[in-house]
């Protein structure tokens, strides 16, 4: 039996793919960090099938005890600070997490299971001021956020370990990927959550940040299988995983509330442009330029041949069964709480 550690379990990605390991019979274990109360996070469902350790991805010295107790096979490093408008706010914490924390854990590896096989969470994000399109693995970066250059340290730390100590260490350049998991602080969840309310008449309108901002856009629950196909590969190596289809946010926005009866035409541009429904002329998005970012990423666009062709991955749930699963299960949220 496999043994797998998995940091970051009970967020989206975690919770997926803790699902995945499994089912395919390995013996999970995740990391998390002690609360002042008991939140399983996504994995409430999994905590009796799962072995949770207490650790921290700034504390190298938990990390070695991780890696003792579990003695993993293969480690997937999920963890982060994972929002990337936080990051103007918490510049070095997400620096200590995002960054030093992958080479903490690099180390732990290195010092107690060398032969183990190392995932990294990298990101599109990277990126940032794009500068080819689409962008695959020989793109250049530039990233536009402290999360994206935090997020570049932590994979060219991966390179560095893998090349420097023939360590099996992949990075996987995840482009944006939600599920109904997903937090409700990111605009794809603001959305459809306000979307469920709207209907229900508990929320009049949502009010958003940069309605022409361009994401490709896929479900966790393909991207962890790409994350597993790496670290079942011949040799390590690093892979766009991505969809190959760009949407702006305002896209995202017009299938979230058709699915729940409402037809949007927009008015406007820029801070001045509002969502409004065709039927009732009723005003359910409006642009706030408080969520804008310091520094905006405006298009992001990945190529996934190298994961389709050497690792056998495929995208199978579309863009709009992404944005409908998770309007239908923000109503189910929803009216469990009205």
């Amino acid at each position: 039996m496999k043994r797998a550690l998995i940091t970051g379990i009970t967020g989206q990605d975690g919770s997926y793919l803790a699902e995945l390991l499994l089912e395919k019979g390995y013996e999970v274990y995740g990391i998390w960090r002690r609360k002042a109360f008991v939140d399983y996070g996504n994995i409430g469902h999994l905590k009796d099938k799962v072995h949770l350790i207490y650790a921290d991805m700034t504390d190298p010295v938990s990390l070695i005890s991780a890696m003792k107790i579990s003695q993993a096979d293969e480690v997937y490093n999920l963890a982060a600070q994972s929002f990337v408008s936080t990051s103007w706010d918490t510049p070095i914490g997400t620096a200590d997490i995002d960054g030093i924390g992958v080479t903490n854990m690099l180390e732990a590896i290195r010092i107690v299971k060398p032969e183990c096989r190392f995932y990294q969470a990298s990101t599109s994000e990277m990126f940032g001021k794009v500068q080819a399109i689409p962008q695959n693995e020989d793109t250049p970066f530039y990233p536009r956020s402290p999360y994206g250059v935090a997020k570049l340290y932590g994979h060219w730390i991966t390179k560095n370990y893998r090349e420097s100590y023939d360590m099996f260490a992949c990075s996987g350049i995840l482009f944006n990927h939600e599920s109904e998991r997903r937090g409700l602080e990111f605009v794809t969840r603001k959305i459809t959550h306000a979307a469920a309310k709207i209907s229900l008449g508990l929320q009049d309108h949502v009010e958003l940040g940069n309605l022409s901002a361009k994401r490709d856009w896929g479900h966790s629950q393909d991207y962890v299988k790409a994350m597993y196909l790496m670290l079942q590969a011949d040799a390590p190596d690093d892979y766009v995983v991505a969809t190959g289809e760009t949407r702006m946010v305002r896209e995202f926005a017009e299938i979230a509330f058709r699915h729940v009866g409402f037809d949007i035409t927009w008015e406007g541009e820029g801070v001045d442009e509002k969502g409004i429904d065709r039927k009732t002329g009723k005003v359910l998005v409006s642009v706030n330029p408080a969520f804008f970012r310091p520094a905006e990423v405006d298009l992001l666009l990945g190529d996934p041949t190298k994961a389709e062709t050497k690792l056998g991955w495929k995208r199978e749930i579309s863009f709009p069964e992404l944005v409908e699963r998770m309007v239908r299960n923000d109503l189910e949220i929803v009216k469990k709480e009205v």
